[in-house]
């Protein structure tokens, strides 16, 4: 007689219509299921190279009915060179020490993340989130996840990045960092740090999330060439852009 247990079978469900952040007078769908037990580790790198993003313990892609604008990105680690600005870029913040640490939430960090949010989006369900709701983003995984703090040579913290890892990348899950003072492009240097850290680490990519032509919001992901999006056929190269066009 077979005994061998029966696998509980992976569920997915869409979300209800909200108004989509990126795009105006547009709803957004998702389509989501919960990543947990001994085999989250395996369905999320699966659905990672699916198009799928995480957060918390859901894995989730867009399902917008007549709407195809959310494109799944990757930096192609080896080729990617800093180039013009980013290069500019760079040697501005390379002084900036990089800590991987656990994830796990501190004071320090969730003032820096409210100073973020009270600047660039006001009024969005992430700038009312309190200390516990911030906790449960950096906490609530299921999968290998840390947390890179930057700080600069006083020891200040400037800027956060909550990442996964995969078996062939890094995933950009979420990053703020300071909006005053003189620093500037902390969120390019982050995604330059992440594609030299996975260098090191030798996986192939960094993934970025979705990639919107028409968004403002999405436009710095742009510059990160090469980069391949997830299409009908699979991953493919994006066509190269000028770096000019996403500044």
């Amino acid at each position: 007689m077979d005994q061998t247990p029966l696998k509980r079978p992976q569920f997915f469900f869409t979300t209800a219509p909200l108004p989509c952040p990126y795009l105006p007078d547009r709803l957004e769908r998702k389509i989501v299921t919960e990543l947990s037990g001994h085999g989250a580790e395996g369905l999320h790198e699966g659905l990672a190279r699916a198009g799928f993003r995480r957060s918390h313990s859901i894995a989730y892609a867009p399902a917008c009915p007549g709407c195809r604008s959310c494109v799944p990105v990757r930096v192609v680690v080896k080729e990617f060179k800093r180039k013009r600005s980013l290069a500019r870029n760079w040697r501005e913040n390379e002084d900036l020490l990089a800590v991987k640490v656990q994830a796990r939430a501190t004071n320090e960090q969730f003032d820096l993340f409210t100073r973020y949010q009270q600047s660039r989006h006001t009024g969005s369900d992430m700038a009312l989130m309190g200390f516990y709701e911030y906790s449960a983003m950096l906490e609530d995984s299921p999968i290998d996840t840390f947390v890179v703090e930057f700080r600069d040579n006083m020891g200040a913290l400037v800027a956060v990045c909550l990442t996964d890892r995969t078996n062939d990348g890094l995933s950009a899950v979420y990053s703020f960092f300071e909006t005053r003072g003189n620093r500037q492009g902390l969120g390019n240097y982050i995604v330059m740090w992440l594609a030299e850290y996975a260098r090191k680490l030798d996986l192939p990519y960094v993934y970025l999330g979705y990639w919107i032509a028409n968004s403002a919001k999405m436009a710095y992901k742009a510059r990160f060439q090469p980069m391949e999006a997830l299409g009908p056929s699979g991953w493919a190269r994006m066509a190269d852009l000028p770096e000019d066009a996403a500044e």
